[in-house]
């Protein structure tokens, strides 16, 4: 077995596995008002992350590429609240399947998991929307901020099932694998940088996440006075993404690896 001094600082990526394994263990095994509040705080997480975004991107004369670039930095923000100030988000959760396939968790438990941590989540980011409404952030910059939220919520609003799916699908692939490398790193720096480009790379290609989606489109549906945001196809988004986040993280990312490091220590729950 490949030791953590063969790569430096990091763990090795068998180590990684059993690591990420017994999380799902913990994280299976928590409470419903732990799961709860740590999911709300999540939503929040990723919210804050996604606003960032918005006001980072607005009248940028960088180019297209390089303000997509600085958009997902800025975004990544949330998913570093996440993993060092710890918080229970379901995208990153679907790598409960690999405690799950090693038969150390039922699949009760994933779906309970996956379930609360959901509700936690967009309760958290839909209270962020309602705050930062309040809060007039859509007026900065002579009202700026607040058409770039809409012209965000209109174009993922008109994707169409297919893309909807397979963005979300990508999406959480990168996001699993940010979470993976992170679980590699010893200190708080190595999780901090092992995030940013996975989750820039997301962002920057306009892969759709489905958490962060129940902030850009209902924060978009709010301030559209001119009927450019399909609620139909927010829901839609919404829904596809989802499917593809699970299919992204549980399969791509957790059944992969599970597959290439775990697969021979299976035992029964």
């Amino acid at each position: 077995m490949e030791t953590a001094q063969n790569y430096g600082d990091a763990y090795s990526p068998d180590d990684i596995a059993r690591k990420v394994e017994s999380m799902g263990v913990r994280k299976a095994n928590a409470d419903t008002l732990t799961l709860l509040v740590l999911a709300m705080l999540a939503g929040a997480f990723i919210a804050l992350g996604s606003l960032f975004f918005t006001v980072v991107v607005t009248d940028s004369r960088l180019g297209f590429g390089p303000t997509r670039l600085l958009g997902g930095l800025s975004f990544s923000l949330g998913l570093v609240l996440v993993v060092v100030g710890g918080a229970e988000l379901f995208t990153g959760n679907n790598l409960l399947t690999m405690a799950w396939a090693s038969g150390q968790i039922r699949a009760s438990s994933v779906l309970r998991n996956w379930t609360l941590s959901y509700i936690g989540n967009v309760v958290g980011a839909l209270a962020t929307v309602v705050l930062v409404v309040l809060a007039g952030v859509a007026d900065i910059n002579d009202g700026a901020v607040g058409a770039t939220a809409v012209q965000i919520a209109a174009a993922k609003s008109n994707l169409t099932l297919c893309e909807a799916f397979l963005r979300g699908m990508f999406c959480n692939a990168l996001v699993c694998l940010a979470v993976w490398l992170a679980m590699g790193g010893r200190s708080v720096m190595d999780k901090i940088m092992a995030i940013f480009l996975p989750v820039s790379a997301f962002v920057a290609i306009g892969f759709e996440h489905s958490i962060a989606n129940w902030f850009f489109l209902p924060y978009g549906l709010i301030l559209d006075n001119n009927s450019l945001v399909s609620c139909f196809g927010s829901v839609t988004n919404i829904i596809m993404s989802t499917a593809g986040n699970i299919i992204g993280g549980a399969v791509q990312v957790g059944a992969i690896y599970w597959v290439a490091y775990l697969r021979k220590t299976r035992r029964p729950a």
